[in-house]
């Protein structure tokens, strides 16, 4: 009986090893894991450039509404800068004008006062350029005006001598030494005055004045009797100048000096 026992618990033990081994153990999938994990990634990598490339176009269209902008302002101040310019050419223009204007007028205000034709005393010419330095022009137009409208002769000589001392690169030196050459002259300081003319003769080649101060340089010599110096003069002006208006009142003075010869 005891041995039965025995043998039909080895038995069971037996059966059951045999079942439990006979059972499948269970099967995890590696390959569906993984593929989930990259898909899960894959997606996430499409998000990021999509909003990464998202924020860049709108940076673009941020940065062409600048630029649009920009170009908008840009044609604004060009348009105020045309404006300015035709304002400002204008201006100048009316400038010049008063001055060819003033120019005549102070030509006429310092006519000697011996019987002397007033085409002789300076030919309507052409003004100087306005100057951009406003006390330059106010210094030159506090000394035409002492000519002009005070009519102090005398006080305007010493106005121009102090204007070409201050200023002796100015737009108006031509003039200011021409016309403070005619105030000497009409003083009778003749050798002051004749150093005046030689400034606009020498240094400014390109003066309207030029060829006026040459014939008074040719007068001054008449008046110092050096006839000679004259008739010198007169034949530089009118083979410098032979169209201009003084040559054409240089060549009976000239003639009548050759005569007298």
């Amino acid at each position: 009986m005891k041995y039965s026992k025995i043998y039909l618990s080895a038995s069971f033990i037996a059966f059951s090893s045999i079942t439990l081994a006979t059972e499948p153990a269970p099967v995890i999938n590696v390959a569906n894991g993984l593929a989930l994990q990259s898909s899960t990634g894959l997606a996430e990598q499409v998000t990021n450039l999509e909003r990464k490339l998202d924020a860049r176009n709108r940076a673009q269209v941020n940065n062409q509404r600048q630029l649009v902008e920009l170009q908008n302002e840009v044609n604004e101040l060009r348009g105020v800068t045309e404006f300015h310019s035709h304002q400002l050419a204008q201006i100048l223009e009316r400038q010049r004008e008063l001055y060819q204007e003033l120019d005549r007028r102070v030509s006429q205000a310092l006519k000697p006062r011996e019987n002397i034709p007033v085409a002789i005393i300076a030919p309507k010419g052409a003004a100087p350029a306005y100057s951009s330095d406003l006390t330059e022009n106010e210094a030159y137009d506090h000394a035409v005006n002492l000519v002009l409208r005070d009519k102090n002769y005398e006080n305007a000589i010493p106005e121009f001598q102090a204007f070409n001392l201050k200023y002796p690169n100015s737009n108006y030196a031509a003039n200011a030494h021409y016309w403070l050459g005619q105030l000497l002259f009409n003083k009778a300081d003749f050798g002051q005055a004749k150093l005046e003319f030689n400034v606009v003769v020498d240094k400014y080649l390109d003066s309207t004045k030029r060829s006026d101060a040459i014939q008074k340089l040719a007068m001054v010599a008449q008046k110092e009797n050096d006839k000679a110096k004259a008739i010198a003069l007169y034949q530089q002006l009118i083979n410098e100048y032979p169209n201009s208006t003084a040559a054409q009142l240089a060549q009976p003075r000239l003639n009548s000096l050759v005569e007298q010869q």
